[in-house]
């Protein structure tokens, strides 16, 4: 070297000419991993670090009773997942600000107990450590409790006065998604760890901001809420019109078919004849008016592998098939697609043929904007006037669906296949008009509630931003306009 090593400087390349400086001592300050990369030290990072700095601010760790996870990666070889139980949040479950159960795996009672450490509580913050790092949200108190989740969701148990809203408002604001995206570990699946999420830097606004912008968070989580309620309630108006509210299926220990049958069916496997499936259809056929699905349809196909590009159609997979509804946003990768390319179209109904705790799953397609199916995602195209493609979704993640999808599905363990050939056989309940308009009308409520939450929390992230950048008034301001703009009018 030309100059002593204690002089020397780091410098990191950041967006072709721009250059961060940094002293020797200030890198090696507080950098218990020894990170030296562009990412840790760029000029982004620094300058969101340092104004956050210029008023009053904290660490996590001091505004937290508490910061835990999991613990051990090895308990999770001690216990298996069960259909129903205590659900068990994963990274996944865990979007954009809200919770979404719709997915959720189920653990045992006994489980839960031996995973005593990263049991839910309300009032928690849940902020992801791995894969999608620094998704954050607050476990609710209208939650059905208990509640547990894996080793890569930290569990923030916030002081008495720190509002777990505005802290969610904050950790997603660009304030706190900057410090998060300098931190993650690890080439292939990113990672953090507890002792950098301790670390991270709180700006702390009066009582009363963080009490206005936390109600604004606290009200997006309502609007949300409402939204589950509204899907719930258009499931439910379809098993009571079917009359399977109440239905009990039969739970034979054994039962017998003929080689006639198993050869007829090309299935030799017993799931596919379990009574509770002949069952239900006899219960669907029992009402004069059904089809088959593939009778409804003009398209049954499932997409292909994409040519991933920087630019082109956006690609939907399985996780962005969720229950009742298709979901476009950042996480969408692009394709390539040419002219001969499946491609889906506003009123559409997707089902995932793959994945598991996906697979079955099915969403009304309610975007203008034209998209394409991975190999994962099976695309239902109705006739016109045969259905309508939302009460098509509802139908098929009904219990009416599912126990169809259950049935036809094909392949081992883990292994599972839903292909379309046997999507078409469902057996589907045409219902009256006015049913399928009051579901239509439920789901379009949950949707619009949906769009809404996802507004209000956005406003409540952004408040933050103005409260840091221009003031608290401002900000306050800000949420005000908001709100007026959402009161329903006198």
């Amino acid at each position: 070297m030309s100059r002593p090593f204690g002089e020397a400087r780091y410098r990191t390349l950041l967006e072709g000419l721009e250059v961060t400086v940094q002293l020797l001592s200030e890198v090696l300050s507080d950098n218990r991993v020894f990170r030296f990369d562009a990412q840790y030290f760029s000029k982004t990072a620094l300058q969101i670090e340092a104004k956050i700095k210029e008023s009053t601010w904290c660490e996590l760790k001091d505004a937290a009773d508490q910061v835990e996870s999991f613990g051990a990666y090895a308990l999770t070889n001690e216990f298996s997942y069960v259909e129903e139980g205590i659900p068990f949040l994963r990274c996944l479950n865990i979007r954009q600000g809200f919770t979404d159960f719709s997915d959720v795996l189920h653990i045992t009672e006994s489980a839960n107990s031996l995973l005593s450490k990263s049991e839910v509580q309300p009032g928690m913050v849940l902020l992801t450590m791995s894969g999608s790092v620094g998704n954050a949200s607050v476990a609710l108190s209208s939650w059905k409790y208990p509640i547990n989740s894996n080793q890569d969701i930290a569990k923030i148990k916030p002081k008495q006065g720190v509002d777990s809203f505005y802290l969610v408002a904050f950790l997603s604001s660009k304030y706190g998604r900057a410090q998060m995206e300098r931190l993650p570990v690890g080439s292939v699946q990113q990672h953090i760890f507890l002792w950098m999420i301790e670390r991270l830097v709180i700006r702390r606004l009066s009582p009363e901001t963080e009490a206005v912008i936390g109600k604004a968070v606290s009200g997006a989580y309502s609007l949300e809420q409402a939204a589950v309620t509204s899907i719930c309630k258009a499931e439910q108006t379809l098993l009571r019109a079917l009359d399977l509210e109440n239905w009990q299926p039969p739970e034979p220990l054994t039962y017998i078919r003929s080689s006639r049958d198993a050869f007829a069916a090309g299935r030799l496997d017993a799931e596919y004849f379990t009574p509770k499936y002949a069952e239900l259809e006899a219960h669907i056929r029992a009402t004069g008016n059904f089809t088959s699905l593939g009778e409804l349809l003009v398209l049954n196909e499932r997409g292909t592998q994409p040519e991933y590009a920087e630019s082109g159609l956006l690609v939907v997979n399985s996780k962005h098939v969720n229950k009742g509804e298709v979901r476009l946003n950042d996480d969408n990768r692009q394709a390539v697609a040419s002219h001969k390319a499946l491609k889906i179209k506003n009123g559409d109904v997707l089902i995932n043929g793959t994945g598991v705790g996906t697979i079955g799953r099915a969403a009304p397609y309610l975007h203008n904007q034209d998209a394409i199916p991975d190999n994962h995602v099976t695309v239902l195209r109705s006739k016109k006037g045969s259905i309508d493609p939302v009460y098509l979704s509802v139908f098929l993640n009904s219990l009416a669906g599912q126990y169809q999808v259950n049935k036809w599905l094909r392949g081992s363990s883990g292994q599972t296949e839903l292909y379309p050939n046997d999507i078409a056989q469902f057996i589907i309940w045409i219902a009256p008009d006015e049913i399928q308009k009051s579901i239509r009308k439920a789901v379009d409520d949950a949707l619009d509630a949906k769009r809404k939450a996802a507004q209000l929390l956005n406003a409540a992230q952004r408040a933050v931003e103005i409260a840091i950048e221009t003031g608290e008034a401002a900000a306050l301001a800000f949420l005000n306009v908001i709100d007026e703009r959402n009161s329903p009018s006198p």
